[in-house]
């Protein structure tokens, strides 16, 4: 079969997947729709989580970051990961014994305080935009190319998509859609991966071909890159530009943002028990690991094979693949000099193609040569990472609206039926506001995931971390914590990133930290008010501290859950 036959099967084939799931699971009763009934086993949910988890940034972007910037790209993989296991181990088991649905549940049940939770939705609500923005501009990306339509026509496609599962099936359809979406994106990432180790280095393992010498001769991969690099007057791939304070930064506001996510933290409530989000965070984290060892092995193939294959070559003589991602606008040559042959080059003033970073993943296997079978699975990988993710955080914003605004603060007696179309009806809300970001967004889909990244260190972390480790803080402290915490985030990054103000660029920035590092000084910001604000405040009540007392006990889990 021919390339596009093979798209259009495999990308159908998952589509009916899903869309079956969604309609088997589909959600009943408000405890489905927010939870999934919390009766999700621990292998399931693990898988789920890394499909939520491994998003369009994780799946498309992050390589592709990795493969422009080299040595800068690996802050994303260290705080992405990092991250992870900072949320397994400290936070999640002790979310799920207080037993609450949603972030801004926890918060305004910690703080006693409907102005708390109101505050934490407000916050819910820019981190999910932010990063649902990220997640519909992937899969604009995989449309644009694979079913041959532009951008727009994409993304109106994937939210259409992704508004009948998550709408029909809530959170019960969702997980277990995600686990069919894991086993695929994993696949579809890891395959092609293989091939192309086995090209360029012989060895069927990506991690250790990362490491290798190039098949049939003497020189390791990565200083065949830096050669490349330097002959096209690129700093070399392994050497980094950043400055160590953004590195850290960067790495820090990844690492705790990723804590405060409500999207990956709201999983661990649709397990039975404490023990079991101890247990599916462990599997999470195995199944998130196989493909995060394995993007810079991809990012560094991928790097080699494009420039190999378009570094001073006849423009006439590219292959297909060439001239089908020129059609998307994702990537443009321009002919400078009229010699016909395209200049690949770090000067500005020489270089002839345009290439969009978010392209390199999905074109790598067309790049490579690789079978039309393994080209139509990426794509269909591609488009179940940025659905998956898409669809958990559309889950978020609905419930932030219907359960912690509607229940319970407007209208605490409705019914859980009127509840249940309260959170469908915000579902399409957020499908439709989500797709104008997607089709506007604010930049390449990692960077667009990091800012979302640096709104919840800035906002949440600090709220939940002290929430459950101090006893002494009360609703005052988390309440003006939390809006110092997002305010200086949102000014830095409408300021630097959106340049609202006027033209900014690198020199300008405080402390030379970048917006996406940013989230961190945000952070340090609101863990200083909080505590100097709940110091000069009452403490909260004897009953509050209590339960936050109870739920640092390893046993009691049924107690502090009700769950029997």
């Amino acid at each position: 079969m021919d390339q596009q036959t093979w798209i259009y099967l495999l990308v159908g084939v998952s589509f009916a997947i899903y869309i079956g799931i969604a309609i088997w699971s589909r959600a009943g009763s408000t405890k489905e729709f927010y939870v999934a009934g919390g009766g999700v086993s621990p292998l399931a949910n693990g898988m789920a989580t890394a499909a939520d988890w491994m998003s369009a940034a994780s799946f498309i972007s992050m390589a592709g970051l990795i493969s422009f910037a080299g040595y800068d790209g690996a802050v994303f993989l260290m705080g992405w990961t990092g991250g992870y296991v900072l949320l397994a181990l400290l936070l999640a088991p002790y979310l799920r014994k207080f037993g609450k649905f949603t972030v801004p549940d926890f918060i305004g049940d910690r703080y006693y305080s409907n102005t708390a939770r109101t505050v934490a939705v407000i916050c819910a609500l820019f981190v999910s935009f932010t990063y649902v923005a990220g997640q519909m501009r992937g899969v604009g990306v995989v449309f644009s190319r694979y079913l041959e339509v532009d951008i727009n026509t994409g993304v109106y496609i994937g939210m259409a998509i992704v508004f009948f599962y998550a709408v029909l099936g809530g959170m019960k359809g969702v997980t277990y859609t995600q686990v069919a979406q894991y086993c695929i994106l994993i696949f579809a990432f890891m395959v092609p991966a293989i091939f192309i180790s086995m090209q360029l280095t012989g060895n069927p393992i990506p991690q250790l071909g990362f490491g290798s010498t190039m098949a049939g001769s003497d020189t390791y991969l990565l200083d065949k890159l830096n050669g490349l690099h330097a002959e096209l007057g690129f700093a070399e791939y392994t050497d980094g530009s950043k400055s160590m304070i953004d590195v850290f930064f960067i790495t820090a506001a990844l690492m705790v943002g990723t804590a405060g996510l409500p999207h990956v933290i709201v999983r661990f409530f649709t397990v039975p028990r404490v023990k079991d989000a101890r247990v599916s965070a462990g599997y999470a984290l195995v199944f998130i690991a196989i493909l995060y060892t394995t993007a810079p092995a991809v990012a560094a193939f991928a790097r080699t094979n494009l420039i190999n294959t378009v570094s001073n070559n006849e423009y006439s003589e590219m292959p297909q693949w060439f001239s089908t991602w020129e059609k998307t606008g994702l990537l443009t040559f321009t002919d400078k000099n009229n010699d016909g042959r395209i200049q690949y080059v770090a000067d500005e003033e020489k270089n002839e193609l345009a290439i969009d970073r978010d392209i390199i993943v999905l074109a790598n296997p067309e790049i490579a040569q690789l079978p039309n079978w393994v080209i139509a699975l990426v794509a269909a990988g591609g488009l179940a990472a940025a659905l998956s993710t898409a669809a958990g955080l559309l889950l978020v914003i609905s419930s932030s609206v219907s359960h912690d605004l509607v229940k319970k603060q407007i209208a605490p007696d409705i019914s859980d039926g009127a509840e249940l179309w309260i959170a469908r009806g915000s579902s399409l809300v957020a499908v439709v506001v989500a797709g104008y970001f997607g089709i506007n967004p604010p930049g390449f889909v990692a960077a667009v995931v990091a800012l979302a990244f640096g709104l919840a260190a800035a906002s949440f972390f600090p709220a939940i971390i002290l929430g459950i480790f101090y006893q002494r803080m009360n609703k005052q402290g988390a309440i003006a914590g939390m809006i110092s915490g997002l305010s200086i985030m949102l000014f830095y990054m409408i300021t630097y990133k959106f340049n609202l103000f006027g033209e900014t660029t690198s020199a300008d920035w405080w402390f030379g930290i970048s917006p996406e590092g940013f989230g961190t000084v945000a952070m340090i910001v609101n863990f200083i008010v909080s505590f100097v604000v709940s110091s000069r405040t009452p403490p909260p009540p004897q009953h509050v501290m209590d339960i936050v007392d109870n739920i640092r006990f390893p046993r009691g889990a049924a107690e502090a859950t009700n769950v029997h």
